[in-house]
């Protein structure tokens, strides 16, 4: 069972920083993380090919921030154009959007972000630990691992390494 990060200080540093995860709740991201887990499982057993293309996929996948930023927009512009045009009364919408926005970057949280976790959408770095595994998995950091690591140290602490290289 994956422990609320707030209070787990046994997760890698990388976590213990990562805002959005701190503010979203421990099910959710536990949820998040066994999806990745079964999805590098899956393509462990798969062709180098298949490995690079979801890499490539990773490459383009939205993550919080895209999203937030572009709902942020979206709204913001909503409200100044309806504001313009049909009461001014709708500017408070684009207020609220900004101040959420700056919330969110001085916190790692606003309200939309709880909604946007539960569909799924992940943080840059979750990204990223699911796009390094695969490219552990398709042996990119093979030579670090063989040039670097003594030959009593564990596999998954060398890969670790490798990853973090």
């Amino acid at each position: 069972m994956v422990a609320d990060i707030k209070t787990d200080s046994t997760k890698l540093p990388e976590q213990r920083n990562d805002r959005v995860r701190q503010h979203t709740s421990a099910s959710v991201n536990q949820k998040i993380d066994e999806e990745m887990m079964a999805r590098v499982s899956d393509y462990a057993r798969r062709s180098q090919d298949d490995v690079t293309q979801r890499i490539l996929e990773l490459e383009k996948e939205w993550d919080t921030e895209r999203v937030l930023e572009a709902n942020a927009s979206v709204l913001a512009f909503l409200g100044l154009t309806l504001g313009i045009t049909v009461s001014a009364n709708w500017f408070w919408l684009t207020g609220f959007v900004l101040l959420f926005l700056f919330q969110h970057a001085v916190q790692g949280w606003c309200p939309p972000l709880p909604v946007i976790r539960r569909l799924g959408v992940r943080t840059p770095h979750e990204i990223d630990q699911e796009k390094y595994a695969l490219k552990v998995l398709r042996g990119d950091f093979s030579d670090v691992i063989k040039s670097s690591v003594p030959e009593q140290e564990p596999r998954a602490q060398s890969v670790l390494q490798a990853a973090r290289a």
